[in-house]
């Protein structure tokens, strides 16, 4: 028999093995972010299969294609009960981006249906998902940021202080991605409540881990939709749900807001468009893995895994607080937490996150640099190292544990990164093009951004990116140059790297 994989196709599948080669491992538990690995061999096969049967179905039509309405019910009846949302709806998204985008566009065109008028704003500690500074950028709100506290956490009374008729909507985060801190859901929902502005809890990372994360003796905080006034939630299926990218739900509290979701015209030649997504046609494999894996899974799979999350969760933080110059920021819920420098020990013994993250990757584990940042208020949140666990993790935790610990040891006493250092390093071309820029930080054309990158020692080569060995140099150099410039920047690396 012959195979229906041979010759040039045969090839094209060994092309594409060989690029996947170069990828950072998807599998086994070595990344401590962007990617969520249940360890079930079992549900990967399962999702495969499942993407494989509804290849060809375009989502953009469930009235052609009922197989995707009936996947949606599912997961939405889940994802409902899960979150404690009887008199919720709700739609499957292509990711967390674009449930955090829609539902910003929900809340804006909700807010001047209801009398709004001039620009609308969005209320949210600065800890907040970067996918909501999109979504004031790409729905015209202006983004008014909090600070929070050292721990990564902001008081009720710092949000609702700023309430106004201009407020749209309000965002807290169950927990927030920087340092996993859970924003104060029920103080802030039960005041936005009084003043008849709407709740989002962008729940994308927690949702489908955290309503299996404590006990009866130890209960979390009310967060989902128990809490009265939380009008939408979101909550990310290709994370803790351990679904294949891209899929996320989004829910909201009543059929009107969810329908104030949806675009829908008739006024074209062509046949009348109704998109519950900002996607049109769309793939219909994500969508299916996430229904095969919840099938698979119920409610008692996901929280076995949730028990293997916390276990190696504690696990990893306790070795953490155990490390000499190391500290876990703030009081982490969920299966994630920063990493930050022990001020309070002698600095021979402090130890730098970004040191560290340097030294953990030559062990063979990728560890996530977060940079630091001056609030509004002035106060200055300390750059990080962020770690993601999942399932997996627990497989590992020897080795994992061993590296985190033996890679401090090697750092110990060595001086964060200086900005200051890494510029006297670099050639002068560096410093006489980011002069001769003066203020024009944000609006240089490409030519100006790739040579302000080449003249950092980076820039695209064979198809990839030029990075530096050690990324903490890199980081501190663009912790210290201005947002808007270092945003250009990395705008022109990533640009580059899909240009042919």
């Amino acid at each position: 028999m012959t195979s229906a994989l041979s010759g040039r196709s045969a090839e094209i599948l060994a092309t594409l093995t060989r690029l996947r080669a170069a990828d950072a491992p998807t599998r086994g538990g070595r990344v401590l972010s962007y990617v969520y690995d249940s360890g079930l061999a079992e549900l990967d096969e399962l999702a495969a299969e499942a993407i494989r049967i509804m290849q060809p179905v375009n989502g953009l039509d469930p009235t052609a294609f009922p197989s995707v309405a009936a996947m949606e019910r599912d997961i939405v009846r889940f994802a409902r009960r899960m979150l404690h949302g009887d008199d919720v709806v709700g739609t499957v998204t292509s990711g967390g981006t674009e449930s955090c985008l829609l539902a910003v566009k929900t809340a804006r065109d909700v807010w001047r249906a209801a009398g709004g008028t001039g620009t609308p704003r969005l209320l949210a500690p600065v800890t907040v998902h970067a996918a909501f500074s999109k979504a004031a950028q790409y729905f015209d709100l202006e983004l008014d940021l909090v600070p929070v506290d050292a721990g990564g956490e902001v008081g009720p009374e710092c949000l609702t202080e700023r309430f106004g008729p201009d407020v749209a909507l309000v965002v807290v985060s169950a927990p927030a991605y920087p340092h996993a801190s859970l924003d104060p859901v029920a103080q802030v929902a039960a005041a936005a409540a009084d003043a008849g502005i709407a709740v989002h809890v962008d729940a994308c990372i927690g949702g489908f881990v955290l309503p299996w994360w404590a006990g009866d003796a130890d209960p979390l905080p009310a967060w989902d939709f128990a809490v009265e006034g939380v009008t939408s939630v979101s909550a990310d299926l290709h994370k803790f749900g351990y679904a294949p990218k891209g899929a996320s739900v989004l829910l909201h509290r009543g059929r009107d807001r969810h329908r104030a979701q949806y675009f829908a015209t008739r006024r074209w030649p062509g046949y009348p468009v109704v998109n519950a997504t900002m996607l049109g046609s769309k793939s219909a494999g994500a969508l299916a893995a996430a229904w095969a894996i919840i099938e698979r899974l119920g409610e008692s799979g996901f929280a076995e895994l949730a028990a293997s999350c916390r276990r190696s969760t504690d696990a990893v933080t306790a070795a953490v607080q155990a490390i000499d110059g190391l500290r876990v920021v703030g009081s982490p819920v969920g299966p994630l937490c920063a990493v930050a420098t022990d001020d309070s020990v002698q600095e021979d013994r402090r130890v730098d996150p970004h040191h560290w993250a340097d030294s953990v990757r030559q062990r063979g584990w990728l560890l996530q640099l977060q940079p630091g940042l001056v609030q509004s208020d002035g106060t200055r949140l300390p750059h990080t190292t962020h770690l993601t666990i999942t399932p997996v993790t627990e497989s590992v935790l020897p080795g994992l544990l061993s590296a985190l610990t033996s890679a401090a040891d090697e750092v110990r006493g060595v001086s964060a990164a200086s900005a200051a250092d890494v510029v006297a390093g670099l050639p002068a071309g560096f410093g006489d093009a980011l002069a001769a820029l003066g203020t024009r930080t944000d609006q240089l054309d490409s030519a100006e951004a790739s040579a302000l990158l080449n003249s950092l020692g980076l820039g695209i080569r064979d198809g990839g990116p030029v990075l530096p060995e050690r990324m903490a140099p890199l980081l501190a150099l663009l912790e210290s140059l201005p947002a808007p410039l270092t945003e250009r920047l990395l705008v022109e690396l990533l640009a580059g790297l899909t240009e042919p």
